[in-house]
């Protein structure tokens, strides 16, 4: 009983460690970590926003129709890159969903996903997530990529790079919300 109260601290980390270990407790963990240390994402300041080359950048809907970036020119646009296997992905997606909800009337979002369009539709069905899922048919304009999972752009009316997020973000803070309404005035 002695060995167990000196040892209680070792074992501990010994069952977190292992936790990790096992996939199928491995990804739970991720994305509840992932919750807990997602912030509002900064603001690129004016002086240091950079613009997208063109608008010109084939999508495909998840209903297999094709779009372009190009009907989105002159809105506020929100262009995340994710995907149903990555855990930031999915710790941010409901943080999406509550500000997609109250948006999707003044912005254009794009959810851009390189998966199969049966992968992302069934994950977006089993969570009830409305958002708008694209998979990209051309490659996105520069300075954007989406080469690291989650990363996120707001582009202003004017195609400038007002959020450029790598990694997950709370994207229904306040800060978002009147960043996003002070665009829509502008």
């Amino acid at each position: 009983m002695k060995l167990f109260k000196n040892q209680w601290s070792n074992i501990l980390i010994g069952v977190i460690i292992l936790a990790f270990i096992i996939p199928g407790t491995r990804k739970p963990i991720q994305i509840f970590l992932n919750k807990i240390f997602s912030f509002s994402p900064s603001i690129t300041s004016e002086e240091d926003r950079k613009s997208i080359a063109s608008y010109e950048w084939t999508l495909e809907k998840n209903n297999k129709d094709r779009a372009n970036l190009s009907e989105s020119e002159g809105e506020v646009v929100l262009i995340n890159f994710w995907a149903t296997w990555c855990p930031p992905c999915i710790a941010e997606m409901p943080s999406f969903q509550e500000l997609y909800k109250d948006y999707q009337d003044k912005i254009t979002f794009i959810f851009v996903s390189s998966e199969d369009h049966e992968t992302v539709r069934g994950y977006l069905n089993r969570k009830s997530f409305t958002l708008p899922a694209y998979r990209p048919l051309s490659q996105p304009p520069a300075p954007m990529n989406g080469n690291t999972l989650p990363t996120t752009y707001l582009l202003d009316k004017q195609g400038n790079i007002v959020i450029k997020k790598v990694g997950a973000a709370d994207w229904n803070s306040s800060s978002v919300r009147e960043t996003i309404d002070g665009l829509l005035v502008k």
